[in-house]
């Protein structure tokens, strides 16, 4: 006699992406033949530049099929390094390859960090709105996620006057994410130097999570915290190729971290999934060096992310008072719903007017919604003019 499915207390209280959750309630309804725009998802909508799919071609037909390195191949950890090392314009001995963990996703990689740097008895903070996932990867580690409520007249960012007043003796670190998932601020070189210094005072770790970097507006790239922090001895820094490059299915993403941390997310991966995928390594390798190729690339997407995000921004304009964070990077944009619930207007727009956004809740700001304009510019277009009727409605 099979006894009914009890979950551990490891999985006990993980929710579901609420990302996810609302892509594929968009292609269920999409599958009954509802005509549907779905602006939930966070994903570029480009085709991979085809240099990148020369690049990935070629390594496999040289037999880049086997197991790589746990942390990844060489020459990609050796350009990540290097990279970074650049931006830390000579302040402290250069960053190694030793010090870069390659991973399946930047979300591994932050999982891996969040692992390896919390655990029971810690509290983490999070600045809210905070992408969803972060929520779930502290409490996996059996640490306490403290929310952080932005500054709603500085884009929902964080001070850090705000991070001081949510501390507690347990504070063990937080996490940062510029430009933001979900609202698409950007913290700048000097907010970014402010923050790094409360935490290195403090004695806490900053997880910064920088996969939107490349995607900016008013700037060619985001500051990173290895830019402005006076010390990278408790900063581990995040990213990858899905955003910036169109990538977001060859799952390759990677840390930078004082060399002790990296060997325990080393050890911790090669306990779950080994190394990353073989020739997807071989294709981020070319999209990091084969840099003329790679910028084109990416100006091009920008340019158009920029060209959808102004053109939604305008038809919003027709809704009186709209509170909207201005987004300054990334694709998404992120407002305040009508009667300050966000949950019911997405429901709302996805059931009566066939588009799919993201309901702030999933974020830790229910009064919110975001909507990602990461798809055609006419399905934006008309996703917008939605808004605006399911708005009056």
């Amino acid at each position: 006699m099979s006894r009914p499915f009890v979950p551990s207390p490891n999985v006990a209280s993980i929710k579901e992406s609420a990302t996810i959750a609302v892509s594929q309630r968009a292609k269920a309804l999409r599958a009954a033949g509802r005509a549907i725009i779905d602006l939930g998802a966070g994903e570029p909508d480009f085709d991979t530049p085809a240099f990148i799919l020369e690049a990935t071609k070629a390594a496999l037909d040289a037999g880049a099929t086997r197991y790589t390195a746990v942390d990844g191949i060489l020459p990609l950890r050796e350009e990540i390094a290097a990279a970074a090392t650049r931006r830390r314009a000579g302040r402290e001995a250069a960053i190694a390859a030793a010090d870069v963990v390659v991973s399946t996703g930047s979300k591994q990689s932050l999982q891996n960090a969040t692992f390896a740097l919390f655990g029971p008895g810690d509290d983490v903070l999070l600045p809210v709105p905070s992408w969803v996932s972060y929520f779930e990867m502290v409490g996996l580690a059996r640490a306490r996620a403290v929310e952080v409520p932005g500054d709603a007249s500085r884009g929902l960012k964080v001070t850090p006057a705000l991070l001081e007043q949510y501390a507690t003796p347990r504070t063990r670190g937080l996490m940062l994410n510029s430009p933001s998932n979900p609202t698409g601020a950007v913290y700048p070189a000097d907010e970014l130097r402010a923050i790094t210094d409360l935490a290195a005072a403090r004695g806490w770790w900053v997880i910064s999570d920088e996969i939107y970097g490349r995607i900016t507006y008013t700037v060619p790239e985001a500051p990173s915290v290895l830019d402005v922090a006076a010390s990278r001895d408790n900063l581990v820094v995040i990213n990858g190729v899905a955003k910036a490059y169109a990538m977001t299915g060859f799952r390759i993403g990677w840390s930078i971290a004082p060399r002790a941390v990296s060997q325990a997310m080393t050890a911790l991966q090669s306990h779950t999934t080994s190394n990353a995928a073989t020739a997807s390594q071989h294709a981020a390798l070319a999209a990091l060096t084969r840099t003329g190729e790679a910028d084109a690339a990416v100006r091009a997407m920008v340019s158009e992310f920029r060209a959808r995000r102004d053109s939604a921004r305008g038809i919003l304009s027709a809704i009186p008072g709209l509170e909207l964070v201005e987004p300054d990077g990334a694709f998404y944009l992120f407002f305040k719903a009508p009667g300050g619930d966000g949950t019911a207007f997405a429901t709302r727009l996805l059931e009566h007017e066939g588009v799919a956004v993201v309901p702030g809740a999933a974020f830790g700001t229910p009064e919110w919604v975001r909507a990602s304009y990461a798809a055609a510019r006419p399905d934006v277009d008309s996703a917008m003019r939605a808004i605006v009727r399911a708005w009056t409605a």
